[in-house]
């Protein structure tokens, strides 16, 4: 086995992108930029007003102004602002010339004649200065940004109708076990439902790729290769969840090799998903994943996604809040990473939840994080600052 931190360097070294495609900025949340964007405009275009109000001169504040023009938005002003005098202007028009001050419509009372008096004392330029926000040239996102819908305005903003992106992996999903029957079927006494395989599709789709569920492999080498072979015909990553430990029938580490497969690591000092492989075949990623739900969501999320990140090329650095422990955590074996789900309280503390272990998969539905619990650490006491990865 190697460290977790080994593990993870290996997953993200491995990792290499597959090209890129352009689309249309409407569907490109979720994918990741191959190319700086670069405004094409000042933004604002010019000095603008940040509120309803009068543009004047600062130096006539004290004076009643008269009113010679009335501006809104999408209009230029006609007139220019002279001694003692103004111009009504809609947030977002255009500043006329002369005007150093926008004072807001609350803070100002009618007087007869079209005239106005400022009521306050002094009044902020209310003013935003053109280019102060972007200048024309400047890169507004760069490569490897990982778009979000809150990337999308600045896309329509700079006329960004059409985007380079890299291209997502395709993702292929194998159980394994003859203990397993579809949700939609009655275990026998035996058996259990296979729930891994739709959980890590969920995870995937999460992430906005294409998952195809492959299905389940009987626990002999020709079922397992068999299935192996025909998600690797289309897939970019293959993973497989059981029939990695160290059973009689756990198949998987040698019909990957079999086929082809360079298994980089089996095998992980990490708590749950302490056997996970994984393994390159040209440019293709398979994964190995323990049977037990817990492991496989915790592995996914620690490992497959930085892979799969990588592939994207997103430059994403995993989130981990510092967060205060709500209650003393002790384990009596600290010989591994451990990665534990909690929740976190409204008052922004760190609460275990009732957890049996990797294969107390209801643990997962009351989760909001995974406390890591680092390698040698038995105690920690409550109040201490501990690491929470967000699921």
């Amino acid at each position: 086995m190697i460290l977790f931190e080994e593990a993870l360097e290996k997953v993200q070294q491995s990792g290499q992108t597959l090209g890129t495609l352009t689309v249309p900025f409407t569907e490109s949340v979720g994918k990741v930029l191959a190319a700086d964007v670069v405004s094409d405009m000042n933004m604002p275009p010019f000095d603008k007003s940040a509120m309803d109000g009068y543009a004047c001169r600062r130096q006539d504040l004290a004076h009643e102004l008269t009113v010679i023009e009335t501006v809104q938005a999408g209009a230029f002003p006609l007139k220019k602002v002279g001694k003692d005098t103004c111009i009504k202007i809609m947030t977002g028009a255009p500043v006329p010339e002369g005007a150093d001050t926008v004072i807001m419509v609350e803070h100002t009372r009618s007087l007869p004649g079209n005239k106005i008096v400022f009521l306050k004392e002094r009044s902020k330029p209310n003013i935003c200065k053109m280019a102060e926000d972007v200048r024309e040239g400047e890169v507004v996102l760069k490569r490897g940004t990982l778009l979000r819908p809150r990337h999308i305005p600045v896309l329509a903003s700079v006329g960004a109708t059409e985007v380079r992106v890299y291209k997502s992996p395709e993702i292929a999903i194998i159980a394994t076990g003859n203990e397993l029957v579809e949700p939609w079927q009655k275990p026998d006494r035996s058996q259990i439902r296979n729930s891994n395989a739709y959980q890590l599709a969920a995870q995937s789709q999460q992430l906005g790729l294409h998952v195809k569920y492959s299905g389940w492999a009987k626990d002999t080498r020709e079922d397992l290769e068999a299935l192996i072979k025909k998600a690797g015909q289309t897939a970019d990553i293959v993973i497989l969840t059981g029939g990695v430990s160290m059973g009689d029938f756990d198949f998987v580490p040698d019909v990957l090799r079999k086929t082809g497969v360079k298994v980089l690591f089996h095998g992980v000092h990490a708590k749950p998903g302490k056997r996970t492989l994984f393994g390159v075949r040209e440019k293709q990623w398979f994964v190995g994943l323990p049977g037990n739900p817990v492991s496989s969501f915790v592995q996914f999320e620690m490992l497959v996604k930085p892979l799969i990140f990588k592939i994207m090329g997103a430059e994403v650095p995993p989130v981990a809040l510092k967060l205060p422990l709500n209650d003393a955590y002790r384990r009596k074996n600290a010989e591994r990473k451990a990665f534990l789900p909690v929740t976190i309280t409204k008052s922004g503390r760190v609460k275990q939840i009732e957890y049996h272990g990797s294969a107390h998969i209801n643990a997962l539905s009351s989760a909001r994080g995974l406390m890591i619990v680092e390698k040698g650490v038995n105690v920690l006491n409550k109040g201490d600052l501990v690491d929470v990865r967000p699921i």
